[in-house]
């Protein structure tokens, strides 16, 4: 459940689980307290592990010895479109959804780099979508050719829906080691 003010009322998750139940792992960690919310979060970018069971935006740098490679799917908004479902809480929990490899999820605008929007699938090919390393856009899926693109791949693009709306899956294991 999404809550919001009611002059907020219509707003969507940009992240919505299409096959789920049991192909993709919700796990549960906490946000970062480094973290300082520099750049607004929309569920559907990319998280990154730091250490143990804290999680920050894919990018974020990191204190020695953190894991910098992509984690999986943010689930919740931290500064979003005014939403900050971490600080309203109370506490760090956070929720970072993996994609298992025949998982699909629907992921809205403005969580994936515009050039997704106009991207145009090539049938019976996968195209792998990796994560902005940083600037504007950081987090936010894209593919290769995008600057600051990281170098392992996170999920493969679907189907572009409309300039708003794209499917990914998950990876398979040749997949994900595409990149390395």
């Amino acid at each position: 459940m999404l809550r919001t003010k009611l002059n907020k009322a219509y707003l969507k998750r940009t992240f919505r689980p299409i096959l789920g139940w049991t192909q993709a792992t919700p796990k549960a960690c906490f946000l970062d307290p480094a973290w300082d919310r520099s750049k607004d979060i929309y569920p559907g970018m990319v998280a990154q592990r730091v250490t143990g069971d804290l999680v920050s935006l894919f990018g974020a740098v990191p204190g020695a010895g953190a894991i910098t490679t992509p984690y999986g799917f943010i689930g919740l908004y931290v500064g979003g479109d005014g939403i900050d479902e971490v600080l309203d809480s109370g506490i760090n929990a956070f929720v970072v959804c993996v994609l298992g490899p025949d998982a699909e999820a629907e992921i809205l605008a403005p969580a994936y780099h515009s050039d997704l929007a106009a991207f145009t699938e090539v049938p019976g090919t996968d195209t792998l979508l990796f994560a902005v390393k940083s600037g504007v856009d950081q987090g936010k899926l894209c593919l290769s050719t995008t600057t600051n693109a990281g170098t392992i791949p996170v999920a493969r693009l679907l189907k572009v829906v409309s300039s708003t709306k794209i499917v990914v899956g998950g990876l398979s294991v040749s997949d994900a080691f595409a990149g390395a």
